[in-house]
Formats: structure tokens, C-alpha cells, sequence
């Protein structure tokens, strides 16, 4: 006997975590499900770029309109999400002045603000730009942080009670009389918050309508069902830098082409991308190759970039749909565009709607386009409100402000976390007395730490996701281990330990890309913290040896050793990353 729900929606990406606070909203019951954490896909491995649209005011100007209207809303309902740094279209003396021109032009008939900057007033905001840059275009370009915005749309759709289960994979669409009625769905750990080594189990959940916002996987989904939904998708590279080479968004002045943009991403710069067409979104070559071409050009904008330290790479792909017939073959010319398809209309096949294209900065006008198209199928007659509604953590300007001063928060550990947790503040920090910081990097404290457990369970990158512990330049050396005993005494050891474990494999998955110079050395002192010092190489209760104490009375190191596994720090370094 399976569960029942009004709607399921596939994905928890950006537009799916819209759809499900939108829909939630409305009084509407609503379950999401994702097959890993939310922001696992495509939201999760983005530059962080809030678009002004300036980038598209010349090749795809209804996408720029877009853009510019819901970064307005945006900045106002998710407030605690965003950085307002402004952003640079910089002309270097090879660039196009005609396509400086028509950018300028572009930007001005989108209704995006747009002002003209000299060289010299470029670099007087931006010190490190290269000395030869001509002149630059001021836009209101900004930095989002998309995996607090999720997290804060499934918090509010849970608080209006949607049912949010990540880690929960579709493994088939459920099909009565040629009508998609539901989805089976395997969790990995049973239902609700992670915990580790709780068996998983399979559910059927059955569904008046079911919208597939899976983002690039969206064509699998509709393989089940033997629905053509044909997403291109598209690669492009990331590389994260160990500080912030610039506070204000650059980009290249120029028509299409790879690494032309810098975007300051909290204590980080952010370089992308690249742009490359691929079969399968899981499955594809990550090359050295675009990390160097990414570092190397972008640095012709802003020097210090080679002399900078390189912290991880990452590469993420765009779920790029057109309409068939279009015939688009470079993946740079594809429409930014989002598209609802309504498989009633389209296959004859009724019960679900697919939503594909778009981009993070659009999300939420996505969602309320197919909350709109699912409402009408349902007689729903409620109206949205995202865009008026604060998202938690953004409800109340003046908490935060009002919390700094009720705890004394003028250190910069104590300021980061009040950006953080907006107005969530004093909830937070007044729960934990001490309140030690656990992630000295990125200014983590643990009552933020306990938060995310309460809401994550034993997950220990979903609470990453949410503080953005182990994150900073040492990439969990000195602090996975602590964010891993923040788990005691709610949960035993070994939920403990895998939970470790799958964070620290997670944390080197990046780094591989960015072992040369000082980063190098990081690697081989979070191996020397991890595999040594804390002796995960050869500790016995992980490979199960029994200790030979006599041993150590004999003098005989060697067969000590030998009991415990007979493994080295050096001979077992890619077993202690976890790779």
C-alpha cells in the first residue's frame, strides 16, 4: 500500500524548491523527493551569479527581462541569500568596442541599470584589474548563495506543510491506464532526516499530478514513462579560490566564450566557465586542461590570479532544452529560456508536466508558472505570494541587527554567522551556551552546527550545505572531525564515522583538480591530520584488528602494526580521502 499526496515533485534543485513552497503555499499537499541532497544537481554547482541579465541583453533579451525583474525580488524576499556586489563588464584593448556598445545598448533597453565607467573608476573600485582594461559597464549583477536559498524555500514549505525527502531516488514512474498516477521512490536510509545505517526501503507514493523538475536528469524521468524530453545537457568548469581577488562580479566584455566570468562567493572568488555539450549528466570527462584555461584567461582581467592559491574545482551542467526542429549545434546559443511541458497536451499522456531550461536567478518565476498550470488541473484557485513573502530568514530586517546587539556580535566569526541565519539569529545562537566555533575557515559556530543537525540528521553534507563548515581553504582538515562529534551522544559511532567519512570522500572529490603549490601542501596535511594523527588509516575499530598490547611491551613496532591492519600513512592516502 503506497502513500498519496495532491502533487510529487521530482527534484530538489532551485525551481523544485520553488514549485514546493509555491504550491505549499497555496494549501495545496505537496511531497518532494531528491535522490541526494537538496541542491545535488545542477543549483549545487553553480558560480553563484545573480543576474542582472546584463550577460544576456544582447543574444537573448526576454531572458534579460526575466532576470532583471526577479533579481529585484529576490534581493527583497531572500535577503540573507544575497550579496549585493554589483557587477563589471570590463573591455580589455582586443575587445569589440562595437560589442561594448551593443552590450551598453542592450542593458538600457531591458531596463537593466546600466552606467559607463572609465578605466580608472573600474580600477578604483576593483584595485586588481589589469592595468590595460579600457573601460567597464556598471550592472546590478549579485551573489547568491544557493544552497541557503533552497534550504529556506523547503523550511517554508515545510512550515506550510509540504513533506521535503532528500536521498529518496525515482526508480520509476507509476502508470495505470496510460496516465502517470505517482512515482516509486528508494530511500537510502528510510524516510525523513538521513540517518546512517538505517536500511533503506522502498515507497510507492500515488499523486494527482506529478511535476518533473529534475533539472538535467529530467529526460530519465521521462523514460520511464517513454516520454521524449530532450535536455541537452551542457558542462561547464568552476574553480574556487582560496580569497577574494575581487568583491565585485567581473566579466568579460565580449560575445560568446568560455572563462569570462569572476564572481566574489563569501570568503571565496568563484572563475567560470566553460560551456560544452555532453550525453549524460553524470557521466562525463573532468579535464585539467578547462581548470588551466579558466585560471589562465581570466587572469588577463585581473593579474593576481596566477600568483593566487587554487582551493578545489568543480563542474556542473546546465539542463539546456529548445524546442525540437530548432537545429541549435553550438550549446552557447541555446536560449536561457524556461519551458513547461504538459505531456497531456503534448504525448496524450496525462499526470505529469515537466519544466526545464531556466536558470537559478529565474527559479522562482518558474515555479510560479507551473504552480499556476498545476493549480489550474487541480481547481486550485489560490494565487502566489512568493514574490511578496519573505523567505525564513529574511522575514525581519531588524531581528538581526537586534540580535548582534543582544550577544555582542561585532567579531567577524559573530558577523558572518548573523549572514547567515538573517533574522534565524538569536533562535540559533541563544541555544548553545558555550558556543565554540567549530569551522574556524568560514566562521562556523556549533550552535549553527547542532541547527543543521536537528535538520539534517547524520547528513553531514547537507550540513555543510547549510553553515558552510569545511568549506574554506583547509576543505574539512580541521574541522570534519569536529563536525562529525557534534553528532554525540544523539547518534552512536558508527553513524558517526560513515557520516565522517562520506563528508571527508565529498571534500576531496574537488581537490583532486587542485594539487599543485601551496594546495598540495593542504592535501598532504589534512591526509597528515586525518590519517595519521587521528589514525584513521589503521584504527582498529574501523578495520575491525584486534590490538596486541604484549607487543608494545616486546618492542616489536613492526607486528604492532601488523595487528592493526598492517596499512601506512603514506601507502593508504587515497583510502583515508576517501576517493
Amino acid at each position: 500500500m503506497g502513500t498519496r499526496t495532491e502533487v510529487l515533485v521530482i527534484g530538489g534543485g532551485s525551481t523544485g524548491c520553488g514549485v514546493v513552497r509555491d504550491l505549499a503555499r497555496r494549501g495545496v499537499d505537496v511531497t518532494l523527493v531528491e535522490k541526494g541532497n537538496l541542491t545535488n544537481g545542477t543549483t549545487g554547482r553553480m558560480h553563484g551569479l545573480l543576474h542582472s541579465g546584463g550577460r544576456y541583453a544582447v543574444s537573448d533579451q526576454a531572458s534579460a527581462r526575466e532576470c532583471i525583474e526577479e533579481n529585484r525580488v529576490l534581493r527583497d524576499i531572500a535577503g540573507h541569500c544575497v550579496e549585493e556586489t554589483g557587477g563589471l563588464f570590463v573591455k580589455r584593448p582586443e575587445d569589440s568596442e562595437e560589442y561594448f556598445q551593443e552590450k551598453l545598448q542592450g542593458c538600457r533597453d531591458c531596463d537593466i541599470p546600466a552606467e559607463v565607467l572609465t578605466g580608472e573608476e573600474a580600477r578604483a573600485r576593483e584595485p586588481y584589474l589589469a592595468h590595460d582594461v579600457e573601460k567597464a559597464i556598471a550592472v546590478p549583477d549579485a551573489a547568491v548563495d544557493p544552497f541557503r536559498l533552497c534550504v529556506a524555500n523547503a523550511v517554508d514549505a515545510e512550515n506550510h506543510g509540504a513533506r521535503i525527502e532528500t536521498h529518496a531516488e525515482v526508480t520509476d514512474l507509476l502508470v495505470e491506464s496510460g496516465e502517470i498516477v505517482g512515482a516509486t521512490v528508494r530511500h537510502a536510509s528510510g524516510k525523513g532526516p538521513r540517518e546512517h545505517g538505517t536500511p533503506g526501503e522502498e515507497e510507492e507514493i500515488y499523486a494527482d499530478h506529478v511535476v518533473n523538475a529534475a533539472g538535467a536528469w529530467a529526460g530519465r524521468i521521462g523514460d520511464f514513462a517513454g516520454l521524449d524530453v530532450a535536455v541537452r545537457p551542457s558542462k561547464g568548469v568552476m574553480t574556487v579560490m582560496n580569497t577574494r581577488q575581487v568583491d565585485t562580479v567581473v566579466n568579460r566584455c565580449r560575445p560568446k566564450g568560455d572563462a569570462d566570468i569572476i564572481v566574489p562567493h563569501e570568503t571565496a572568488c568563484i572563475l567560470g566557465t566553460t560551456d560544452e555539450e555532453v550525453g549524460d549528466p553524470e557521466d562525463y570527462p573532468e579535464e585539467e586542461w578547462e581548470v588551466d584555461l579558466v585560471i589562465d584567461t581570466l587572469s588577463e582581467l585581473v593579474p593576481i590570479l596566477q600568483e593566487a592559491r587554487t582551493i578545489r574545482s568543480f563542474w556542473g551542467v546546465r539542463p539546456l532544452y529548445e524546442p525540437p526542429g530548432t537545429g541549435t549545434q553550438d550549446p552557447t546559443d541555446i536560449t536561457r529560456d524556461y519551458f513547461t511541458l504538459d505531456h497531456a497536451e503534448r504525448d496524450d499522456v496525462p499526470g505529469m508536466t515537466s519544466i526545464v531550461g531556466g536558470k537559478l536567478t529565474t527559479y522562482r518565476m518558474m515555479a510560479e508558472s507551473i504552480t499556476d498550470h498545476v493549480c489550474e488541473k487541480l481547481g486550485v484557485s489560490a494565487t502566489c505570494d512568493t514574490a511578496d513573502v519573505p523567505l525564513p530568514g529574511s522575514e525581519r530586517e531588524g531581528d538581526i541587527e537586534a540580535a548582534m546587539e543582544r550577544f555582542g556580535l561585532r567579531s567577524p566569526v559573530a558577523r558572518r554567522s548573523a549572514d547567515r541565519l538573517g533574522s534565524r539569529t538569536e533562535d540559533v545562537l541563544a541555544s548553545c551556551d558555550p558556543n565554540p566555533v567549530v569551522c574556524s575557515c568560514e566562521g562556523v559556530t556549533r550552535a549553527e552546527v547542532r541547527d543543521a543537525i536537528e535538520q539534517a540528521g547524520t547528513d553531514l553534507n547537507a550540513v555543510r550545505l547549510r553553515t558552510r563548515a569545511s568549506m574554506g581553504n583547509c576543505q574539512g582538515g580541521r574541522c570534519a572531525h569536529r563536525m562529525a562529534a557534534e553528532l554525540h551522544p544523539e547518534h552512536d559511532e558508527e553513524s558517526a564515522r560513515a557520516a565522517l567519512d562520506e563528508l571527508r570522500a565529498e571534500r576531496w572529490k574537488g581537490q583532486r583538480h587542485a594539487l599543485w603549490g601551496e594546495q598540495l601542501s593542504q592535501a598532504m596535511l589534512n591526509h597528515a591530520l586525518h590519517g595519521a594523527t587521528l589514525n584513521e588509516d589503521g584504527d582498529p575499530a574501523r578495520t575491525g584488528a584486534s590490538v596486541e598490547w604484549d607487543a608494545f611491551d616486546d618492542g616489536a613496532g613492526a607486528d604492532a602494526e601488523d595487528a592493526q591492519g598492517g596499512s601506512t600513512a603514506g601507502g593508504d592516502a587515497e583510502g583515508a580521502h576517501g576517493d
